[in-house]
């Protein structure tokens, strides 16, 4: 059995990490509420900008296509679909274009062979299976008299999980940066606009660093455990 001292003062570390998502997701939050109301000077959509970007692009195997909700835009390499929500689809706003073109970013790495998104791609059933797995493991490892062998392989499966965030840094952060330097140089945005992007993504990339953080510190802390019951 742990102290009592050393199992609250682990516990910070979760807290620390759920602070950091909620902040980073109030940022998001606020910052494309602000800028969905701001509508492009070329009256462009969503969609229309993501069609554009991809013909730009000498994409052709790509569909554009609606999905439901907010922030649900995403792009999945394994059927060649673009989704964007409807906050985005056929919206006029900086915000929406912003987003638009960040999907177009990952349509492009994928057309180019980004190994970083190659890599997540491998990684995403190991991920999946860590993440449904590691905490059970866990748990049952504590339950059977703390056997070590369970706690163990439950930590591995749960660095897989954690890696799995940490790769997708680059993969958004690059994402990001195509879709501005597309969005500059096509003069789909204009002067100030091509800023309000940048913050719009800005915003969105600190949401998956708050994550791989926040993993990282629950990994720690798990660590931190298994060799104090040692």
């Amino acid at each position: 059995m742990y102290p009592i001292g050393f199992y609250d003062v682990s516990y910070i570390l979760v807290i620390i990490g759920v602070v950091l998502c909620l902040l980073a997701q109030s940022k998001v939050k606020t910052t494309y509420a602000r800028y969905s109301r701001v509508r492009t000077m070329s009256g462009i959509t969503g969609q229309e900008a993501a069609e554009r970007i991809l013909r730009q692009e000498g994409i052709y195997d790509v569909a554009v296509v609606r999905v439901s909700g907010t922030l649900t835009d995403h792009y999945d390499p394994r059927n060649k679909t673009l989704a964007l929500s409807d906050a985005v689809f056929d919206q006029t706003s900086v915000a929406a274009v912003s987003v638009a073109a960040h999907e177009c970013g990952h349509a492009v790495q994928d057309s180019t062979g980004y190994a970083p998104l190659r890599i997540r791609g491998a990684l995403v059933p190991v991920a999946n299976f860590g993440a449904q797995i590691s905490w059970p493991m866990i748990i049952l490892g504590i339950v059977l008299g703390w056997n070590r062998i369970l706690i163990e392989i439950g930590i591995i499966m749960f660095t897989a999980v954690v890696l799995f965030h940490f790769i997708t840094l680059p993969v958004e952060f690059n994402a990001s940066s195509r879709a501005l330097k597309i969005l500059d140089s096509s003069g789909m945005l204009q002067g100030e606009e091509n800023t309000f992007a940048k913050k719009v993504l800005s915003a969105a990339a600190m949401t998956y660093v708050a994550s791989a953080a926040s993993m990282a510190l629950q990994l720690l802390r798990l660590l931190l455990l298994s060799r104090r019951r040692d």
